[in-house]
Order: C-alpha cells, then structure tokens, then sequence
C-alpha cells in the first residue's frame, strides 16, 4: 500500500513586504527625464531652458567680481583726477557706480526671482542695456579732450584691460559682452586713426585686432559652458532614467516576490488537500486490485481498479514533481549528499526500466568505466536525474531502437554520465523550450505518452545544485543525448596511508613499569613472523 501523506510544508509570509515605490516618486522622475529632454531636444535657436542657466552664471559672475569692477573704477577715477579736474573725473566714478550697482542689483533680483521664458528673455535685455551704457562710460573718459596729454600706450593698456575685464564678466552673455566692449575699441581705433600718424595708424588697427580676439575669446568660453551644459543634462537625463527603470524594477520585483510568497502557499496547502484522498484512493484501489478481501463478482472491475491504482500513482508522481521544481526556483531544496557510486545508480536504475524497455523491444547497451571512485552527491537526486532521463528515451525511441548508457571520467577529472537513444530528436529551435519548466516539444505533443514537461528541467536543476553541467544534444531522425558532468570536486578520491605512527592509546603516566622498559619499534606479539 502506499505511503501516508506527508505532512505538508507550510511557507510564512515575510513580516514587512517591501514597499513600492510610490506614484509621487515615479512622477516626480518622470518630470526630470521630461525637462532634460526638452533641453537636449529644444530646437529654437534660443533654447529657454539654456539660456536661464546661462544668465544665471552670468549673474552669479558679475557678483562675485564686483568689488573688482568697482576698486578699478575707483582707481581709474583716481588717475584720471590728476590729469583732469577733480570735479569731472568725481562725476565719472559717481556715474560709473551708479551703473554699477544698478547691475549687480539686477543680478540680485533675477537670482531670486523664479525662471519663466517671458521673464528671461526681458533680464537678458535689461543685462544688455546696462552692459552697453557701462561701455559707453568707459568710453566717454578714454577719449576725452583734457587727456591728449596722456601717451598712446597708457591709453591702449587701459583699453584692453577694460575690454578684457568686461570679456571675461559676461563671457556666458555674448551679446552684453559686446556691448560693453564695441563701444571702447571701436572709440579708441577713430581716436588714433584720427590723428593720422601711421604709429596711431598702427595702434588703431591694433585696437580693433584686440576687440576681435576679446570677442572670440568669450564666444569660446560660452561654447565651453554650454557644452557643460549639454553634458550635465545629459547626466541628469541618464540618472532620471535610471531611477525610473530602479523604481519599475523595484516594483516588478516586489510582484514577482509577493507572486513566489503566493505560489509556494498554494502549493504547501495544496500538497496536503490532494496528498490526504489521494493517498486513501491509491490505497483502497491497491487492496481492491490484489483481491484481499476476495474476488470480484464482476473481473472488470478488477481491471478498473488497476487503472484508478496507475492512475492515482501518475497524478502523485506529478504532484512529487511540482513540489519539487517549486522548491528548486526558490532556493529551497536540500541535497542530502552522501557518497554513492555513479555506476552503480545507473545500473539499478537500468534494471527498473529494463521491462518497460523489453516491452517495447528496446535494447539498452551499459558502456561503463570500471574502478571509479564514488562522488559526495545526493543519492536521491541523481537517481530522479537517471530515471527521468532514461524514461524519456524509452518513450520517444521507436519499436527496435537502442539507448546507450555510459559513465566515465570527463578530462577534467570529474565524472559524467550520457544516455543516448536512437529516437525521432528534436529540433534544434525547440530545445530551450524543452529546457523550460512545463516546456513539450512537437515530438511530444504528438506521441501517445504526453508528459508535464517536468522532468528535463528538474533534472537540469538537481545538476546544477550540484555545480555540474547538462547539455542536451539532438538531430531530427538521429536521435538524442543528455551528457551531465559532474565537477572534479564531488569525486571521492583515495586517501594515501597515514606515515607518522599513531598516538599512544594512554597518556604515558599510567603505563606501567615493565611497558616503560620495552621498546616501541619493536611488536609485543610477532605472529606469522615466525620470529
């Protein structure tokens, strides 16, 4: 009779699920990966979303260098007070302050104001309006008619310290940076020209070279800045995407792991519901298959109760099966190794099909390597392995046909055993689905035999517990081979002898006298010495 049900494998709910992310989260993702989108996709010539971070560095800029601008524009009023009179040169300073703090008032509010297009288009005018009226002041000292007294050369160097500084401040506003510099170069290149000497000639041509180079030099540096500006937006492109992938995949896994949780409950509690009657159907059925309690007044039903009995075994066995592969996906399947002899599972597991086989005219040939060493494996598993194998090649081989049945030593020193059938193959296109959990191939959905398509993947699985390697090889028409290989490390080789003598059996206190005074090389008793 069969064997009572087991008790079932109850699986807890972990206590504190992970969490989702939330909706407000992957929103808030989703409006970063938008806004760096439409920064590196903007195709108006202004790109507004640059263009604010553009002024914002130009403002940022202009604060940090303000009492630069304003000690050389003390300095500047200063000098030019000794060549003219105080009064005028004291107005220029007030009124080149004057424009100055209004700047960098600006600079102040449009850092504190929050972005729009409306309003940053009408800061980058204003910047340009107070850009061009700081280069008109400049202007308006550097050719004024008290200092003709003042040498040419004095005069050029502070040209080009003044354009250089005003280049270099509004650097990332191309357009306020010409307007601050234009009106200076272009007044001191007629200034000299006007003279008409061909040094002024020189000095003039030198002026206008001077503020085309300033001008490259800051189209350069807001080039450099934008590129900046690009990669950083693409940085934060990638990390927005990032995250949303992290977060979809976050919450895929926490339905998969919820999924799994749920499965293997159903699972458990299923087992048990269907083990408990089942096991009362296969038992009562075995009784009234074997006639204990006596014949059957009809004989059919003797016949009817041997295939309830084959029935309930097949429905059993695929139950065996399912609880099984769940245990192997979720990690929770235990090898209970041992040392066991490939060759010799093998061979048991040959003569448990050998008259299936003879039923079907099959000839199973045994090629194994004799003297092997046994491997640290689970018995069990091996066995489910071999069996599982060597059914599917009775199954798909033709009336007639030959498995073969080897087990020998791989080149690596490991083991490996090959159960090759002369059957119809498979295709090579349907061999992952073969491979897969409930997978059947055409061969199989075609023969009379229909399985679950259980076994192979159990047995790829138990393998790999194992850490060896299974492949499956097969040709249409050709027939099929299953070679699984077992690492080096499971095999159980012999141990060489001890060398050194083995410990006293008593410490050396308790040992008497006349022990003491015999010697150790020496035997106690020399039997079949003949000494």
């Amino acid at each position: 009779m069969s064997n009572p049900a087991e008790k079932p494998e109850v699986v807890q709910l972990p206590a504190e699920p992970v969490s989702a992310p939330s909706a407000s989260s992957r929103r808030a993702a989703s409006q970063r990966v938008r806004e760096a989108r439409d920064k590196l996709t903007s195709t108006s010539g202004t790109r507004p979303a640059f263009d604010a971070e553009m002024l914002r560095q130009y403002a940022q800029t202009r604060l940090s260098a303000s009492y630069v601008v304003m000690l050389l524009v003390v300095a500047t009023g200063v000098l030019f007070g000794l060549w003219m009179q105080p009064i005028p040169a004291a107005a220029w300073t007030a009124g080149m302050l004057c424009i100055h703090a209004a700047l960098i008032r600006s600079c102040h509010r449009f850092l504190a104001e929050p972005t729009s297009p409306a309003a940053t288009r009408a800061w980058r005018t204003r910047f340009v309006v107070l850009d061009l009226l700081y280069g008109l002041c400049w202007m308006a000292i550097l050719i004024h008619p008290v200092l003709d007294m003042v040498t040419e050369t004095l005069m050029m160097f502070l040209m080009l310290l003044v354009i250089a500084v005003s280049s270099m401040l509004a650097a990332n506003l191309p357009i306020a940076a010409l307007a601050a510099t234009a009106p200076v170069a272009v007044a001191m290149a007629l200034s000299f020209a006007m003279t008409g000497s061909l040094d002024n000639y020189i000095l003039a041509a030198l002026a206008i070279a001077a503020e085309g180079y300033f001008v490259l030099l800051a189209h350069r540096l807001h080039s450099s800045t934008f590129a900046t500006l690009e990669a950083r937006a693409e940085k934060d492109a990638l990390i927005g995407e990032l995250e949303q992938a992290k977060a979809i995949s976050d919450e895929a896994r926490h339905r998969a792991e919820s999924a799994n949780v749920a499965k293997s409950r159903f699972l458990a509690q299923m087992s048990h519901e269907l083990r408990t009657p089942l096991n009362a159907i296969l038992g009562f059925s075995e009784v009234m298959k074997s006639e204990i309690f006596g014949a059957h007044a009809v004989p059919v039903y003797k016949e009817y109760s041997a295939d309830i009995h084959n029935s309930g075994v097949h429905l059993l066995n695929l139950i065996n099966e399912i609880l099984d592969l769940s245990r192997i996906e979720a990690g929770r399947y235990e090898l209970n190794e041992e040392a066991v002899s490939l060759v010799g599972i093998v061979a048991d597991c040959h003569h448990l099909m050998k008259l299936r086989a003879s039923s079907r005219g099959i000839t199973i040939h045994e090629v194994f390597e004799q003297a092997m060493p046994r491997l640290w494996a689970d018995e069990r598993a091996i066995r489910q392995v071999v069996l599982n194998l060597l059914s599917n090649s009775i199954k798909f081989t033709p009336q007639g046909g030959e498995i073969w049945l080897k087990a020998g030593w791989t080149a690596s020193g490991g083991q490996y055993l090959s159960v090759r059938d002369s059957g119809s193959g498979i295709p090579e296109d349907e061999i992952p689905v073969v491979l897969a959990s409930f997978g059947q191939g055409s061969n199989s959905i075609k023969s009379a035999e229909q399985g679950a398509g259980l076994g192979l993947p159990i047995a790829k699985n138990l393998i790999d517990l194992h850490g060896g390697t299974f492949t499956l090889k097969s040709k249409l028409r050709i027939g099929t081979e299953v070679i699984v290989t077992f690492p080096p490390e499971r095999v159980m080789s012999a141990l060489a002898p001890l060398s050194d003598d083995s410990p006293p059996l008593q410490p050396e206190g308790s040992m008497v006298p006349d022990e003491k005074r015999r010697p150790r090389h020496k035997p106690i008793m020399s039997a079949g010495t003949g000494s």
